[in-house]
């Protein structure tokens, strides 16, 4: 097994600013982009529902109506109303983006990267802004959204991981690597929840960082 630590830096631990523009880019023809047109206002329409009646007083049927689509379009995009707040394109974007940072890159320090542009992207969204404060507080509030978005963290965790597995020389399966992103993604959970319950006062990316740097230090503090 290579003795190289998924966690050691290899370069600055500087993180430049994130660029501007959207999160995600519908990629394709026309037929993908009015895809990825249908797929966001189902998720307006949902959460413009749930804020207005709360999660489980919205069926499916009615989010149809709002978004101007069939049921069975709703369901053909979103097998459970779960996925409606959980399903995103996020997790291809940011396997693209860490397949494409430095080979000799430390994963922690190309995962902060990855956040870094991701969620910069995304916060100067206001839409985008709005949408993941809502999302979180049903992730927090539904317990049947805190399940499926359990294992929808650990199939990210996966892709990332295989990808951070490659990168580093370790087999897919290495316990280490495992290890190294759950306790990321947990740590990015936490920093995400922590600047939603705390009214969002306080700046996401510079919070993640805080909360990135502690397990740096082995969790010391």
């Amino acid at each position: 097994m290579p003795d190289n630590d998924v966690m050691s830096p290899r370069t600055s631990d500087v993180v430049p600013s994130s660029p501007s523009g959207p999160a995600v880019t519908a990629k394709g023809g026309l037929r993908e982009r009015k895809k990825a047109q249908t797929r966001q206002a189902i998720r307006n329409a949902a959460y413009r529902l749930f804020a207005e009646h709360g999660y489980d007083a919205t069926p499916v049927d009615r989010i149809a109506a709002e978004a101007d689509v069939s049921p069975s379009t709703v369901f053909r995009y979103f097998p459970t109303k779960e996925d409606i707040v959980l399903t995103d394109e996020y997790d291809e974007v940011m396997a693209d983006m860490l397949r494409a940072r430095p080979a000799d890159e430390a994963p922690l320090q190309s995962l902060r990267h990855v956040m870094h542009q991701q969620l910069g992207a995304l916060l100067k969204d206001p839409e985008g802004q709005l949408e993941m404060v809502q999302r979180e507080e049903l992730v927090r509030d539904v317990p049947a959204i805190r399940a499926r978005a359990h294992e929808s963290m650990s199939e990210t965790g996966r892709l990332l991981g295989g990808i951070i597995a490659e990168r580093t020389g370790r087999p897919s399966d290495d316990l280490e690597v495992r290890v190294f992103t759950a306790a990321v993604f947990g740590v990015i959970h936490e920093a995400t929840m922590f600047w939603v319950d705390h009214g969002r006062r306080e700046d996401l990316v510079p919070l993640l960082d805080r909360a990135l740097a502690l397990l740096r230090r082995g969790l010391e503090f």
